[in-house]
């Protein structure tokens, strides 16, 4: 009985714990905080005038690439020029002994001098015969043989005349001097070499290149192209290089693209195997910092100023085939919003369908972001600093500029030309 009693009194004790312990536990609940919202940073698009530009690799080359070549044979007396140096035309780069060169000059005046006076002597007796004919004392055989007497001293004296002036040209010829202003590459020929001059096996000395202005040729697409011709058309030329389309070069270790240039030259046809067609830009090089050969980025304008929507371009995301934005609409709601993507402008994105000025785009947070969720947006604004860079260029110069713009620099320090014909040429000196 006792047992009985205290097993009851057990029961008793038990279920009590468990009531007592029962509205703990709804307390406990009841105090549990729901969870924080994800913290986004959200930006409203930029609404911006801008300029499309198109970016292409390229080289550099130089208008004139002269082979300097000895015109005569004969031993190097003098190279006073200082390798890979600036030289101008007219000035002195190799000297050949000029001696036997001389000598020939001084038997030449003497040939000339003798003929010289054979001519005279046959002309007095053509004369006197003249005179004698015609006083019928002399038969027309004597005449005859005394008129070709004349003439054939007559032309002896002009190919006497005619050796003396090569003896002259050879004379000169030892003398090789730059036949442009450029740079002159490493001798190939140093002093005390025996060169070979003409035309057959002549000694080429040296190269010289020409340097302000250079010429920097592209490859573009054919769709690329046509924009550039609407774009001449809209300035009422019949063609890209008449339109004089500005465009942007950098090298490799350059930013912002500091050279200014213009289109010159579209090539006549299109590369049936590529596509593309060969546009050339003209880049005035007054510090000779750029050199024939170097690659290069180059920018050139694709359409005129337009207003674009902009967007950091971290901000567009991809799910397959599909670019998409997450949007923060009414009461911090996340949308996942389509958008279709237009160009790109340093790290800024145009977007040309999908969203609306004003909209609020994350940008930064959109792992913890999820469509349909509430979020915390912190707003900051775009960031222009790539956008300013484009500006600067674009306001640095119009699409369209005068030609004398680009040739102010160099006919200042420059004896020819800059727009002749680019086209390698051999000099021989």
């Amino acid at each position: 009985m006792n047992r009985v009693q205290s097993r009851g009194s057990q029961w008793a004790a038990l279920v009590a714990l468990v009531l007592a312990l029962v509205p703990g536990c709804k307390r406990g609940i009841a105090r549990q905080a729901p969870p924080p919202l994800a913290t986004v940073t959200v930006s409203r698009p930029l609404q911006q005038e801008v300029v499309r530009w198109d970016e292409y690799s390229g080289y550099l080359s130089s208008p004139q690439t002269v082979i300097v070549n000895a015109r005569v044979s004969g031993l190097i007396e003098e190279a006073p020029f200082q390798e890979g140096a600036i030289v101008r035309e007219g000035d002195l780069l190799f000297k050949i002994d000029p001696r036997p060169f001389r000598a020939d000059l001084d038997n030449r005046k003497a040939a000339v001098a003798q003929a010289q006076a054979s001519a005279d002597h046959t002309r007095a007796d053509f004369r006197r015969s003249t005179q004698l004919l015609e006083a019928e004392v002399i038969p027309r055989a004597s005449y005859d043989s005394t008129k070709a007497a004349y003439e054939e001293a007559g032309a002896s004296l002009n190919a006497a005349e005619a050796a003396l002036e090569t003896s002259r040209l050879n004379l000169q010829w030892t003398e090789v001097r730059a036949p442009i202003t450029g740079r002159v590459s490493r001798m190939n020929v140093t002093v005390g070499n025996l060169v070979n001059g003409g035309s057959g096996q002549a000694t080429m000395l040296t190269t010289i290149v020409s340097i302000d202005p250079l010429y920097c040729y592209l490859n573009v697409p054919e769709s690329a192209a046509l924009r550039y011709q609407e774009l001449a058309l809209q300035e009422q030329k019949s063609d890209v290089a008449g339109a004089r389309v500005g465009c942007f070069l950098q090298l490799e270790n350059e930013t912002n693209f500091p050279h200014q240039g213009m289109i010159d030259f579209v090539d006549n046809q299109v590369d049936v195997n590529t596509g593309t067609v060969q546009i050339r830009c003209e880049f005035a090089n007054p510090t000779t910092l750029l050199t024939p050969g170097l690659f290069t980025l180059t920018r050139i304008p694709a359409s005129g100023r337009y207003h674009a929507l902009l967007i950091p371009d971290a901000a567009v995301n991809t799910d397959q085939n599909e670019r998409y934005l997450l949007i923060v609409g009414s009461n911090d709601v996340v949308q996942q919003r389509p958008v279709k993507l237009g160009s790109l402008f340093g790290n800024l994105r145009s977007i040309t369908n999908g969203l609306k000025p004003g909209e609020q785009v994350i940008v930064n947070g959109m792992l913890s972001a999820t469509p349909g969720a509430k979020v915390d947006p912190h707003e900051v604004p775009v960031s222009t600093e790539s956008l300013d860079a484009l500006e600067t260029i674009a306001a640095g110069a119009p699409i369209t500029q005068p030609p004398s713009a680009m040739r102010t620099a160099a006919e200042s320090v420059r004896n020819y030309q800059p727009k002749r014909t680019s086209e390698d040429r051999t000099f021989l000196y």
